[in-house]
């Protein structure tokens, strides 16, 4: 008869936990995929500023794909179901990037939008070291993401810069917008778009995707449903025909009962299609 001790028994079940772990991680990431966590991507006022990246193996010439995460502005992060599986996109053949951003609680709008662009300069000041095309620099957001990368196409740099890569290129391709506000001014969580010192109605007109849309606005794809409760299919709606009147080039994906949706495979599947038809009509 053989005796185990309970403090053999703890350790041997931490060993093989651990293991598991290991395993778990190593089959995760697919084969000839590089990834970072906790990449500093700027700093504001010694903050520093973080994202995820992964891209594929090789030197050849890469699209990229920048994920910006919802929570209205006041929550959410660079992992969650508002964001992009940077290793997924990687494994397709993007260099890809999802970030965090200052949430409203502790640093007033439009930080979280200058975030979005210090991370666009970000890639573009990097985009030797990650063999990246600065040509083909895309945008996708969910939400509050969603209006950020909008707003982007729409309006453009539109504020100071903060965060660093000052003098780098601060352009892109074109976005995908998931479930994302246009009209700060009709939409219930608005009043959390609320810059210091300022007429909020003008802040949030002026960060409104829908009053900045002209010919020059860069590709968007507008994805939404009917029964989103977050923010009403009737901004998704007017948004994509005003974008039809300027012009400027566009499609929306329009579901009936998805909700208030996250970057769902189907999502995906959209998105890169879109991005296919931007690159043809190069």
């Amino acid at each position: 008869m053989i005796t185990i001790r309970k403090p053999f028994v703890v350790f041997l079940l931490g060993v093989i936990a651990c293991a598991l772990r290991i395993v778990s991680l190593t089959a995760a990431q697919p084969a000839g995929v590089t990834s970072a966590k906790d990449l500093i991507y700027g700093r504001v006022d010694g903050a520093a500023l973080l994202a995820d990246i992964a891209y594929p193996a090789g030197t050849q010439s890469l699209p990229a794909i920048l994920s910006v995460h919802g929570g209205r502005w006041r929550a959410g992060n660079r992992t969650d179901a508002s964001s992009i599986k940077v290793d997924e996109w990687a494994a397709a053949g993007y260099f890809a990037m999802s970030i965090d951003y200052r949430l409203v609680g502790s640093t007033p709008a439009p930080a979280a939008y200058q975030d979005l662009f210090t991370a666009i300069r970000w890639l573009h000041a990097h985009s030797k070291d990650y063999h990246v095309d600065e040509n083909r620099i895309y945008l996708i957001g969910q939400s509050a993401g969603g209006h950020m990368v909008s707003l982007a196409a729409t309006l453009g740099d539109g504020y100071p810069k903060t965060g660093g890569w000052d003098d780098a290129r601060s352009d892109f391709r074109a976005a995908i917008s998931v479930a994302g506000a246009y009209d700060l001014n009709i939409l219930d969580w608005g009043n959390l778009w609320t810059p210091i010192n300022q007429d909020v109605k003008e802040a949030r007109t002026l960060a409104s995707p829908m009053a900045h849309i002209s010919a020059s606005t860069r590709p968007i794809l507008v994805i939404h449903s009917d029964d989103d409760r977050s923010v009403p299919i009737r901004q998704a709606l007017e948004m994509f025909a005003a974008l039809q009147r300027s012009g400027a080039q566009t499609r929306l994906v329009h579901y009936k009962d998805r909700g208030h949706m996250g970057i769902t495979p189907e999502v995906v599947q959209e998105a890169r299609a879109f991005i296919a038809e931007v690159e043809n009509n190069r």
